[in-house]
This record gives C-alpha cells, structure tokens and sequence, in this order.
C-alpha cells in the first residue's frame, strides 16, 4: 500500500535550529498528511506517566502486570489529554485505526489498551499522550523554512531503540549526523 501524501508515514526530524519547545530535538512520525494539514505522533519525548497509571484511570485490569512499566510518550502538543497506539498491523480491527503504512497502524479505541493488558494485543506498540498537528500548508512552510528533515519511518527506531538514541539515529537513516549541522540557519 503507497502512502497517499509523501509525508505519511515519514519521520520528521527536527533540526538543531528549531527551538520551539514542545518539538526542538524531536522525531515526530506523520501519520496523516492531506490538503486539511498533517498529523503525527512525537516518538522521543518521555511523559511523566507510566502504562499501569494510565490504565488504572481507564479503569482496565493488567492481571500479568507487564505493562505497569512502561513508558508513555508525550506525542504532541494537540489533545494532550487523549491516548494514541502506534502498533504493527496483526490483523485485527479496533474500533478507531488509522492506517498509515502497510504494516502500520495508530489506534485511539479503548478496547486496543484492553487487549494489550489482556496480552492479546499487537506484538509491537508505542503509547503516547497527545499528538502534532500542523493546517493546511503549515509543515511545507516549516520544512522549506529548514526546521525538519524528513526520513522514511524506521520500525527498529519506532520500537527497539532508547528514546535518547531516536533523533540522531532517525537522521543516520540517511546518512546526516546531527552533532554536525549548526543551531542556526542563513539563506544564501
């Protein structure tokens, strides 16, 4: 399945010189991109939470206690108070998925948290608080501004990788070391 944006299912790298707080250092996964804006998940930034807090808000059981643990993302500034899974694709429907690649997927439907606390959920997940929204036009203002560079999603990044290790492995994909480009930008 071709993505229908070339911006879907990319990583967007921010570059040493956006300092917006809510994104400087930050690979964000695009998962929708149309003529309405984009919308994606950031994917190196810790929340203070925990899964096992979540759930218990949700008032959902994790009888084998293995997600207690676990890390939620803080994945944006939009929505902070919702829950976003990005997971593989193993087959089954929940009842709010957005498909953003082949093998890709990001759930906001109660009964994904359900399953995964059952142990019956998909074998590869990222949860995350919140999301990134751009309008209309906004993100190829901001890459043609140099702020982001973009990568083809990476699924050891998105799942195996330390959060620490995401932004500069994100631009290895390509070949660029981050640690060598400046903080700052100029036109010629």
């Amino acid at each position: 399945m071709e993505p229908s944006s070339p911006l879907e299912n990319q990583f967007l790298i921010a570059l040493p010189q956006l300092d917006d707080p809510s994104f400087a250092r930050s690979v964000t996964l695009i998962c929708r991109h149309d003529a309405d804006g984009a919308m994606g998940i950031v994917i190196n930034r810790p929340s203070d939470y925990r899964f096992a807090e979540i759930l218990s808000q949700l008032g959902i059981a994790d009888p084998q206690g293995e997600l207690s643990l676990r890390e939620v993302l803080l994945g944006g500034p939009v929505h902070p108070e919702r829950g976003f899974v990005l997971h593989l694709d193993d087959g089954r429907d929940f009842d709010s998925t957005l498909r953003v690649s082949e093998r890709l997927k990001l759930t906001t439907s109660r009964d994904i948290l359900e399953a995964m606390a059952q142990g019956t959920g998909p074998s590869r997940t990222l949860l995350a608080l919140g999301c990134a929204g751009w309008g209309p036009g906004q993100l190829e203002g901001e890459i043609s501004a140099n702020s982001w560079l973009t990568v083809p999603a990476d699924e050891r990044v998105l799942f195996e990788l330390p959060l620490e290790q995401r932004w500069n492995a994100s631009a290895a994909l390509i070949g660029v070391d981050l640690r060598l480009l400046t903080d700052y930008a100029g036109r010629a």
